[in-house]
């Protein structure tokens, strides 16, 4: 299977409608020429170790957007470390309207972000190299922040925080959780929702587990809202 064939967009396209998505001709295309340059790119540079045409459909694309529908349309929105621009780009597809800024500290990604921006013709989109606490010493606040490639879920909360608009979203992407990392902002892993502190700051805490289609690996969303 070849990306961008009818079979390859087909599992998008099908695989989508798991999380009430819908993924159109158009969208499935602009995932096709992200794709086709990621895998060109990461002969290059270290995009992903994903390379099946397969596993990129499913645990890139498909997981990427599985957060659209607690997205609000026209939200202001911040991808921090994108890399190859996983989950930013793809629900920045699905979610025409959204402000994006993808933030990652490598200048190899940061230029393939721009390339693929500018190959598929996305409008209201910058890819910028800093590091969010340097963001955040400027005054731009973002509706929702999302990430997916994070080592500790306590310093991402953390970081994010003060570059949060009030009443604003905080969305982390992971696998299975960690009892060990929930219990850092204190939710424990028996619970739907609670309330934890961090920073200083009160949080609401929601855990989504989910399962990605085709090939049932569990997921998980984790919701982070600042409490005033």
């Amino acid at each position: 299977m070849k990306i961008g064939s009818e079979e390859w967009k087909n599992i998008i396209i099908q695989g989508a409608k798991v999380f009430d998505v819908n993924v159109g001709l158009k969208e499935v295309e602009q995932f096709s020429i992200h794709a086709v340059e990621l895998l060109k790119w990461n002969l290059k540079i270290n995009l992903t170790a994903i390379t099946d045409p397969f596993e990129v459909a499913v645990k890139h694309f498909l997981d990427s957007i599985a957060s659209a529908g607690i997205i609000p349309a026209g939200s202001s929105m911040l991808d921090i470390g994108s890399g190859g621009g996983f989950p930013g780009i793809p629900l920045k597809i699905i979610i025409p309207n959204l402000s994006l800024t993808l933030l990652d500290s490598s200048r190899k990604k940061i230029t393939f972000l721009k390339h693929v921006i500018r190959t598929i013709g996305i409008e209201n989109i910058e890819a910028l190299q800093v590091r969010a606490e340097e963001l955040a010493q400027g005054t731009k606040m973002f509706d929702v922040i999302i990430c997916r490639a994070f080592s500790s879920l306590e310093q991402y909360v953390g970081s994010a925080l003060p570059l949060l608009a009030p009443d604003g979203l905080i969305i982390s992407l992971k696998g299975k959780i960690d009892p060990v990392e929930l219990q850092s902002i204190r939710v424990s892993d028996d619970r739907k929702q609670g309330n934890g502190k961090i920073s200083g700051l009160l949080i609401d805490i929601k855990i989504k587990k989910y399962f990605l289609p085709y090939i049932d690996s569990e997921r998980t969303l984790i919701i982070i809202k600042k409490l005033r």
